[in-house]
């Protein structure tokens, strides 16, 4: 699979719908608009630089009820892109105080997110080097060496280099994995301790507890372990050393800026414009206010540096059930030009849901239940009826849309996940009679759905 990471080749918008579809069913229009706006991340790098600088991403707004693949679309995008991505929900911001929770702290995590990604990738490429030294320090507890006088140190000298070929390849060929040596690791000095800070306050805290942290320097303790834990302990050790701690956080700031993307989920909750001053309308238009001058671009102080949001990505989602996407400011309106409406899903959707996707729900429940010796096969009408049930319970409740396949799984799969330790070597076959006869209750009786579904 082509990369999208910088300098890798860019998916094109066929190929990337190409591999959202192998995870994602339906939803084209949803699928199109993302795979746009990542390639048009692409172009605006290409473009020349007085005026790359004056695009700005065209941020998206999914409308459609939950379970429909909104979050999925945009997490699946974000991983093919290896582009540093959090899902924040909107309503989290009126929760505290009158305006809610910082709304920079979603840049702050993002921050976080991509300096992780950046230190594993950069973790990957020291890694090698990393397990020869480590190698090198396992031979060095195991034969240390000894001060010899000067009329031995030839002899010596042969001999030694003659055992400490013959201890790395035992290491190697991992014969001396349970015996146990003795190294030196670091465990933080001083005691635990949490800064609580309000709204507004939260980037205080973090520095505060940085500063602390610094007051109790670590300390060094020596254990005992065998060497196939010694080993990645040290490769650990070794790959922290040899990664440049600079590189990764300018490297990652550069990511959050020109490719991160932020998924603001349930913004239609906070889509009100009520002039009630009480109650948790108060503060809806305050938050989009507050997320406003972030999703325009503005400048966040983070713990690592300064950090532009002009060119983050923005996908919001929200079902806009009773709020309409016209009640949020027009201010911020006009920062989502591109808006798309995901279709509710059909019975049909639920049985290809079930069955093409590469992650789909039977293929893992039949790995699961593979752990202990159970063979599960799904056929073809067993899966028809499963739809139908979680379609049917969907009508008939709250729709979920395709959260209702995992209460509706659970519940047929209930008994034989129970007893399957016990179940060796039995080979299940999920068909419509076994469809019916587990979940002949709810049938029988719809009200049970309330309480098991």
């Amino acid at each position: 699979m082509k990369s999208l990471l910088a300098g890798g080749t860019q998916l094109t918008p066929k190929e990337l719908v190409k591999e959202l579809d192998r995870y994602i069913v339906g939803q084209p229009k949803a699928k199109r608009a993302v795979a746009v706006a990542l390639r048009n991340r692409w172009r605006r790098q290409r473009v020349a630089d007085d005026l790359r600088d004056e695009i700005s991403p065209k941020n998206i707004i999914m409308i459609g009820p939950t379970g429909v693949g909104k979050t999925e679309i945009a997490r699946r995008l974000a991983k093919l892109a290896r582009a540093p991505f959090i899902k924040v929900e909107a309503s989290k911001f009126t929760e505290v105080g009158y305006v809610g929770r910082d709304v920079e702290s979603m840049i702050r995590d993002l921050v976080e997110v991509a300096i992780k990604i950046v230190s594993e990738e950069e973790t990957e490429t020291v890694r090698v080097v990393a397990a020869e030294r480590a190698e090198e320090r396992l031979l060095d507890l195991l034969l240390p060496s000894r001060k010899s006088t000067t009329d031995d140190q030839e002899e010596e000298a042969s001999t030694g280099s003659s055992t400490r070929d013959k201890l790395r390849r035992l290491l190697q060929e991992g014969h001396m994995d349970d015996k146990e040596v003795e190294i030196e690791t670091q465990v933080s000095g001083g005691p635990m301790m949490e800064v609580f800070s309000n709204s507004g306050m939260e980037e205080m805290g973090i520095n505060l507890k940085d500063s602390f942290s610094h007051l109790f320097p670590k300390k060094k303790q020596r254990r005992r372990l065998p060497i196939s834990e010694a080993r990645e302990l040290l490769i650990k050790q070794e790959c922290e050393s040899l990664v440049d701690r600079e590189k990764v956080i300018r490297e990652a700031l550069e990511r959050v800026q020109n490719n991160g993307i932020i998924f603001l989920d349930e913004i239609d909750k906070v889509a009100g414009r009520q002039s009630s001053s009480h109650g948790p309308d108060v503060s809806r238009e305050g938050v989009q206010r507050d997320l406003l001058p972030i999703v325009e671009g503005s400048t966040v102080n983070t713990k690592h540096g300064m950090v532009k949001t002009d060119h983050i990505l923005f996908i919001a989602a929200g079902a806009f059930h009773v709020a309409k996407v016209s009640d949020m400011i027009p201010e911020l309106q006009g920062r989502f030009p591109i808006r798309v409406e995901l279709d509710n899903l059909t019975q049909g959707d639920f049985v290809r849901i079930l069955t093409e996707p590469e992650n789909s729900l039977t293929r893992q429940y039949t790995a699961l239940l593979e752990t202990e010796g159970v063979n599960l096969q799904f056929e073809s009408k067993g899966i028809d009826a499963i739809a139908e049930m979680a379609f049917n319970v969907n009508e008939r409740q709250e729709n979920i849309g395709a959260r209702r396949l995992h209460t509706v799984l659970e519940r047929l799969l209930d008994e034989v996940s129970f007893e399957a330790p016990d179940m060796d070597g039995v080979t299940l076959t999920v068909d419509e009679n076994y469809v019916a006869g587990a979940l002949k209750d709810i049938t029988e009786d719809p009200r049970l759905e309330n309480y098991i579904l």
